[in-house]
């Protein structure tokens, strides 16, 4: 266990040593600056000192994200107020409801598209191509259009930060679940056609139990894409809730601190829900003996 754990603890101590020293080197001009108007004269470890406490760092210290993030979760709760407003498990609600809804409407028109990719000729030469010249499109340039049409039919709220989410997160569901479904080999497909299989039993006994492995692992990108959709689906709606709000009120106020201390809670949700689809593809992969 400590040979499999000591490689990841370097590269995070590495991390935070660099994370440290960059916090000085972009906070000292700041700190120098206020120390002269002072008629003062810093040295380094009151430099030092001084850059990892600032109220409105160019770039927090780990410890006063930490500390913010604190604030903001562990300290609400205690004081009975997890999910209030100001809370970011509130805001990680907010943004984990666009989120899961737009990953279950992703996964669920990638997985039909694949299927009548993969069955359709016409399709597969017809709408493949679409499907990857979408993807062209940056999504800060498209997510004010589907904003700004849905809110004009009258759907507002929830829907529009999910559609965005859709939109991102059913390319790698469409591409996984088309190499899926075409994984059985000749040999395969001949067999099922020797036992006089429909296409239908084909399917359900060949393709989609190889498919499996190759739609996991689409998942679990198509859910950090559709976090990223949720949360940029919340900065044109000028919405006060959700992680992309939060992000933006710091960045309205300067207030890098709470900005960065988004960014971890945002990483930290991402990472629990792609674990949790790790976690059922191990189960279901066992239970289909592929793993």
């Amino acid at each position: 266990m400590m040979r499999n754990l000591a490689p990841i603890l370097t590269v995070v101590a590495t991390l935070f040593v660099l994370w440290y020293g960059a916090a000085v080197a972009l906070n000292a001009p700041w700190a120098r600056d206020q120390a002269a108007r002072a008629g003062q004269e810093l040295g380094f470890g009151a430099l030092v000192a001084e850059t990892w406490s600032q109220d409105k760092p160019k770039l927090p210290a780990p410890h006063q994200v930490a500390a913010e993030i604190w604030k903001t979760t562990g300290a609400m709760v205690l004081a009975g107020r997890g999910f209030s407003k100001r809370s970011l498990f509130y805001h990680s609600w907010v943004t984990f409801s666009a989120t899961a809804l737009g990953f279950v409407l992703g996964t669920a028109l990638g997985v039909a598209l694949a299927i009548g990719i993969v069955y359709n000729r016409t399709m597969d030469m017809s709408v493949m191509p679409w499907v990857i010249a979408s993807q062209t499109i940056p999504i800060l340039a498209i997510a004010p259009m589907i904003i700004v049409v849905l809110n004009a039919v009258g759907i507002s709220g929830l829907l529009p930060k999910a559609m965005i989410s859709m939109y991102l997160s059913f390319f790698p569901v469409v591409v996984g679940m088309v190499k899926g479904l075409r994984s059985p080999g000749a040999m395969q497909l001949d067999q099922m056609r020797t036992w006089n299989a429909s296409a239908a039993q084909t399917f359900w006994r060949l393709r989609l139990p190889s498919s499996m492995p190759y739609l996991f692992t689409s998942l679990k990108i198509g859910m950090a894409a559709s976090l990223v959709g949720a949360i940029v689906g919340e900065l044109p709606t000028g919405a006060v809730a959700g992680l992309g709000a939060r992000l933006l009120a710091g960045s309205y106020y300067g207030q890098t601190i709470q900005i960065w201390s988004a960014l971890i809670m945002a990483a930290t949700l991402a990472a629990g829900l792609v674990g949790i689809i790790g976690l059922i593809q191990r189960i279901t992969l066992k239970r289909m003996g592929m793993s």
